[in-house]
């Protein structure tokens, strides 16, 4: 395997995201709550930023922190020509800090910051992690709509810090940020370079599009259908099958560029059916019916092409469960084009449960 080969195959996650940060600036909060400890481990991350030639803001009040980050590399906010020496320090260094004058100003300062220097991303720093749903679990994805509508329930006291932390966000968002996030300092790894996250991850809209997948982004389609089959939802493929699956894949996309879930729409034309395989969506966007928009442009896109049925197979309950609710109807093996099951693995095939999908019914419910 030649060179270009290898570095092909080790696509993952992480590289897809250091490619979008790739000659870009990106921030990161670092108030006074967190550790000296934590402060020393996010050194790798930095490192790995800086080998990508993406350029960090480290914003903070605390100024041992700060200079444990960056050295001597450290503007303060309050001078008149930060921005400036901001720009003038990072020539030098991958990385300078930014210092509030004080703690309590430091959300401020960091919106300052974010929306006049256009920062790619920024990730706010927090020992307690990010949002928690009222009922439990994490609040994963927020958008600028829905922020103020659940802020209260979420944060409790609206006037205490978190509140203050989370309108400042908004008021990013308003302000030209692409995205932030809150994490814990140990997940800020996971919060940059994973397509789950860690903490919750902020949009300026929900705006959702489902379209077909371009030659950029099978890469990433890949790696998610290779997670699929590792976590047992999905059937290993041979190359020759996966070309077919990435040939008729699609994927719903929250602002045109964050990939929240993909499936293909696989033809078998001589029995007028197309198959919805390869489904996989992101933990992250759970529950904002990525499934549905999904379903929904695959029975369109089988309209479209003349198509009487889709039909889909799984070994998931859960994904049984899923079809059944999207109004699809469970069906006997033999139901389905015979051609899907050449050279299908039989002891997969007894584990099956096969489903279909009139495409005359209204769907994508």
């Amino acid at each position: 395997m030649d060179a270009s080969s290898k570095q092909r195959g080790a696509f993952s996650e992480k590289e897809f995201y250091l490619a979008e940060f790739r000659g870009r600036a990106v921030g990161l909060v670092v108030p006074d709550c967190v550790g000296r400890d934590a402060i020393q481990a996010l050194e790798p991350v930095l490192a790995d930023l800086a080998a990508n030639g993406t350029r960090t803001v480290v914003i903070g009040a605390n100024e041992a922190a700060l200079s444990a980050l960056c050295g001597k590399a450290v503007v303060d906010a309050s001078d008149p020509r930060c921005i400036g020496a901001l720009w003038h320090a990072l020539r030098d260094a991958d990385r300078v800090a930014l210092r509030s004058a004080d703690a309590a100003g430091l959300a401020t300062t960091a919106r300052v910051a974010a929306v006049r220097l256009r920062l790619a991303k920024l990730v706010w720093l927090d020992p307690s992690g990010g949002l928690v749903r009222p009922g439990g679990g994490r609040l994963s994805y927020v958008d600028r709509e829905e922020l103020d509508a659940t802020v209260a329930a979420i944060a409790g006291e609206s006037n205490g810090e978190r509140g203050r932390l989370l309108r400042e966000i908004g008021a990013m968002l308003d302000g030209g940020l692409p995205s932030a996030a809150i994490c814990e300092p140990a997940d800020l790894a996971s919060e940059l370079f994973t397509y789950a996250g860690a903490g919750t991850f902020f949009t300026r809209e929900r705006y959702i599009e489902v379209r077909s997948l371009g030659l950029d982004e099978f890469d990433r389609a890949h790696d998610l259908i290779r997670r699929g089959v590792e976590e047992g939802f999905l059937v290993e493929r041979t190359d020759e099958q996966l070309e077919v699956v990435l040939t008729n894949a699609f994927g719903v996309f929250v602002e045109r560029r964050y990939l929240a879930g993909i499936g293909a729409l696989m033809p078998h034309p001589t029995a007028r059916a197309g198959e919805l395989g390869s489904l996989y969506t992101l933990t992250r966007f759970a529950g904002e019916g990525v499934g549905r928009y999904l379903v929904a442009h695959a029975l369109e896109s089988a309209r479209q092409q003349g198509f009487d049925y889709v039909f889909a197979c799984t070994t998931q309950p859960r994904v049984i469960d899923f079809f059944r609710a999207h109004g699809f109807d469970v069906v006997p093996p033999d139901s389905i084009p015979p051609e899907k099951w050449n050279h299908y693995p039989r002891e997969r095939r007894h584990q099956l449960t096969c489903l279909t999908h009139s495409t005359a019914a209204e769907g994508g419910s």
